[in-house]
């Protein structure tokens, strides 16, 4: 869901525009925009030595909302889904007074990006980290709502995913503020707009689907029907099929259920390839020994075991003529004396 034009243009600032705090007196130089939603317009910005992201609407509700959202992930010891909050402020623009917020700025690329990149083995790990983040925030009375790859940027060195924009960060019970229809259960038919655990999970699954289909698809016949034939159709996607489906029906009360089907899955995958590898081990060195068995005296010699029993035959060679030529001796001798 897009934020209406005209809010969009009166939060609309060009780069190198100076934003000044009304009441902390922070100031932030503008340095390019980074994107925009229902609420609001994200820019890149420089605080002193520092970049940080920069959130600007008119909507004060909205931005104290969000405000909340942030303050409540600082309180959580170890999470790092979302950004940290650094500044809230109002600045006075000639179109009025708008409300903004400093944080973090999270770089690196989205998910979609670093796998296309650092390919498909990240995957797993990647959904395992996003779901543990997840049962955190439900734990503690929220739902993300607006979860999609966009959303979600992979940091580095190594390997951490993270969350961009909490804009549609839900209270629990609440109807979803902000959603993308492909990661919607409403939009599928399968499900409310209720903020509820199991809606975050659903577009876990879309977003495993979406890493298989990256221009996504469209809504045909909708339904668990049409997703599953997507599943099908997609190698990639066979292997987490059980946990996929699960998802998209609703069936995990919460997100660690999910991580825990998924990590059995990736074992379970991992001690048959072992098994395998071992069953190949195994033919291999049979075959090469019965090959061995074999050929017998037909394997190539080394040059020195050659060169040595060369040498020997010609030893036998010198004896053996040798004996025969005494006995001609011999015998040459005993007709004489006759």
């Amino acid at each position: 869901m897009m934020m209406n034009h005209s809010l969009k243009s009166r939060c609309k600032v060009a780069p190198g525009t100076v934003i000044i705090g009304k009441w902390h007196s922070n100031k932030y130089t503008v340095l390019k925009e980074l994107g925009y939603g229902a609420n609001g317009i994200v820019y890149l910005a420089k605080f002193k030595n520092t970049q940080v992201a920069l959130k600007m609407s008119d909507n004060g509700m909205s931005i104290t909302s969000e405000v909340n959202v942030l303050r409540s992930f600082a309180k959580v010891q170890g999470s790092t889904l979302g950004p940290s909050l650094l500044d809230v402020d109002d600045w006075k623009s000639n179109r009025g007074q708008i409300s903004f917020y400093a944080m973090e700025y999270i770089q690196g690329p989205d998910l979609l990006t670093f796998l296309q990149n650092k390919g498909k083995s990240w995957t797993t790990v990647l959904f395992l980290q996003l779901l543990n983040d997840l049962n955190t925030l439900h734990a503690n009375g929220w739902v993300f709502g607006d979860l999609k790859p966009e959303n979600l940027i992979v940091t580095g060195p190594t390997p951490r995913i993270r969350c961009i924009d909490v804009g549609g960060t839900t209270l629990q019970g609440r109807a979803i503020k902000e959603f993308t229809e492909f990661y919607d259960r409403g939009y599928w038919g399968l499900g409310t707009r209720k903020a509820d655990p199991a809606y975050d999970l659903f577009a876990v699954a879309m977003i495993m689907i979406n890493t298989a289909y990256p221009k996504r698809f469209n809504k045909t016949i909708g339904g668990i029907s049409q997703l599953r034939e997507a599943i099908k159709k997609q190698k990639d996607l066979l292997l987490f099929e059980k946990v996929i489906v699960k998802a998209l029906q609703g069936q995990y009360t919460n997100a660690l259920q999910m991580r825990t089907e998924l990590m059995s899955l990736i074992i379970d995958k991992k001690n048959h390839d072992t098994l395998n590898k071992s069953a190949v081990t195994n033919t291999n060195s049979t075959m090469q020994k019965q090959k061995i068995n074999q050929s017998g005296m037909q394997q190539p010699k080394s040059r020195q075991t050659y060169r040595r029993k060369r040498k020997k035959n010609r030893w036998m060679e010198t004896i053996i003529i040798t004996i025969f030529l005494a006995l001609l001796y011999f015998l040459y001798i005993f007709q004489k004396l006759l």
